[in-house]
């Protein structure tokens, strides 16, 4: 079908982005999707196959300028942007001491500031239009931290996006802007060793990691619901649940 929506991903090359990619297009929706790289994109481009409905912007959406010009090119080829998704990040498990300068910046510029920034070129659009949906790719550890994943970084930059999400929601709900994360637990993506395998799949009550059509699921549903808001829905096999 053709619903003339647009999509707006970041972190669209590979992993869940891909994912979202992919499934978007099936449901009829221009895909503007964020990486670093160009042939990465280019690369996805040519795998979706999207007969000119995917757009792919490269940049690194930690740098301000990025993702004004990432939603100005949504609009100007497709007229709108209906949904954003911020999938961009990366996840640093480590002793808390071992943490270096480094690490932090990093992990804010990419994990934090990609968000704000995308947040809020997407929210002036939206605003304007009183309509849209912004989705946060949080984690499941930040709800419930775990002693075999020391985390302590992450688990502080992906909680406050979780606040966030709540907060944002409520602030954006006058324009009919729902606000909503997924918090995946350990899902199968190329970030993750495989030699670890059986250590990862006994992180979750579920026995096993998670796939990423199971974390595309919950975000497609996100951005058809119109009656859910400041949501932070866990996909983790019960990880974040409590001891056990």
């Amino acid at each position: 079908m053709n619903n003339n929506r647009t999509v707006v991903i970041t972190g669209a090359s590979s992993g869940i982005g891909l994912g979202l990619a992919k499934a978007y297009l099936a449901r009829g929706f221009n895909v503007v999707g964020n990486a670093r790289s160009e042939a990465r994109l280019a690369d996805a481009a040519e795998a979706l196959g999207s007969d000119g409905r995917f757009l792919g912007m490269a940049g690194d959406i930690a740098h301000p300028d990025t993702a004004p010009r990432l939603i100005e090119h949504a609009i100007e080829r497709f007229g709108q942007v209906d949904v954003l998704v911020n999938n961009a990040g990366f996840f640093l498990p480590k002793p808390f001491i071992d943490y270096t300068a480094t690490d932090l910046d990093n992990l804010l510029a990419t994990n934090l500031m990609g968000v704000v920034y995308a947040s809020q070129a997407a929210a002036r659009h939206m605003i304007k239009r009183r309509q849209g949906h912004i989705i946060n790719i949080t984690a499941s550890i930040a709800l419930q931290p775990n002693l075999a994943v020391p985390a302590a970084l992450p688990v502080l930059i992906k909680g406050g996006l979780n606040q966030a999400t709540r907060a944002l929601a409520l602030e954006l709900s006058p324009y009919n802007i729902k606000v909503n994360a997924v918090a995946p637990g350990i899902i199968d993506t190329p970030m993750h060793d495989p030699a670890a395998r059986e250590f990862l799949n006994g992180l979750q009550p579920a026995g096993r990691i998670g796939r990423i059509d199971e974390i595309v699921d919950a975000v497609l549903y996100l951005s058809d619901a119109d009656f859910t808001t400041g949501v932070i829905l866990p996909v983790d096999g019960g990880m974040s649940v409590g001891k056990w």
